[in-house]
């Protein structure tokens, strides 16, 4: 694979490329004996765009998916430049009222993958995750998402902690997930400028991340289970936001 490319598998990613970034789009490979409706409507839609479509094997399209089930569709893309924390900045000056999501340690690439599915659906200004504790935002991710892992801003930061900092600096207010919370999700103001903090899997938010939180919430859970999946809470967490915003 080049350095400098982005593969995206899957009928679903596919398709968001072409609909939404086929400017970077490089070429379109199809599976040579593929007769799905939707393959053949996504080459035409590449044609349309002057993008070569390619038709080329099973074990060829296994390879480049690199593990992922394509269903058929390879995209290679131009890989877009990656954002860090001296993009943040910006993103927050030009948001009217920036919703984050930050991810401390989220490692499973089909969670990550559905937290961004779900922040690209509520229109986060941006999600941002560790460089060193997080899945890296790969094929298995894009496909997951069904494309809005490129389409939504990703930051990577170096140190996670600081950067919680200065968001409130900026004037973003701060509010953590944990279980163990006494104050309940829906008691919290989504209004104004906001971050939500997601823990990872199992262990949850890390120490430094919690401390740095203006505020802790649980989501209420009537039921007899304890825990939600990362995922799952992040979507209920981000569209309580949403529903607050739209008042």
């Amino acid at each position: 694979m080049v350095d400098h490319d982005r593969w995206v598998a899957g009928i679903n990613a596919a398709a968001a490329v072409l609909e939404h970034e086929a400017h970077s789009v490089r070429e379109v490979m199809v599976e040579a004996r593929a007769r799905n409706p939707r393959l053949i409507e996504l080459a035409e839609l590449a044609r349309a765009q002057g993008i070569a479509v390619n038709r080329v094997g099973p074990e060829a399209l296994d390879r480049m998916a690199d593990g992922v089930r394509h269903q058929g569709i390879v995209v290679r893309c131009v890989a877009a430049r990656g954002l860090d924390e001296n993009d943040l900045d910006a993103l927050i000056e030009n948001a009217d009222r920036p919703l984050l999501l930050v991810l401390d340690g989220v490692q499973d690439p089909h969670n990550l993958g559905a937290c961004l599915r779900s922040a690209a659906a509520a229109g986060v200004t941006a999600v941002v995750l560790p460089k060193d504790r997080s899945a890296p935002v790969n094929a298995t991710v894009r496909k997951t998402s069904a494309g809005a892992a490129d389409r939504i801003p990703v930051v990577r930061v170096t140190n996670l902690a600081r950067t919680l900092e200065a968001l409130k600096q900026a004037g973003v207010w701060l509010v953590g997930l944990a279980g163990e919370a006494e104050a309940s999700l829906y008691a919290m103001d989504f209004t104004g400028a906001v971050g939500i903090v997601m823990g990872g899997e199992g262990e949850g938010l890390r120490r430094l991340t919690r401390e740095r939180c203006d505020f802790l919430a649980r989501i209420p859970m009537p039921g007899e289970m304890e825990s939600l999946n990362v995922s799952v809470a992040t979507g209920i967490s981000l569209f309580e936001a949403v529903r607050q915003r739209q008042r």
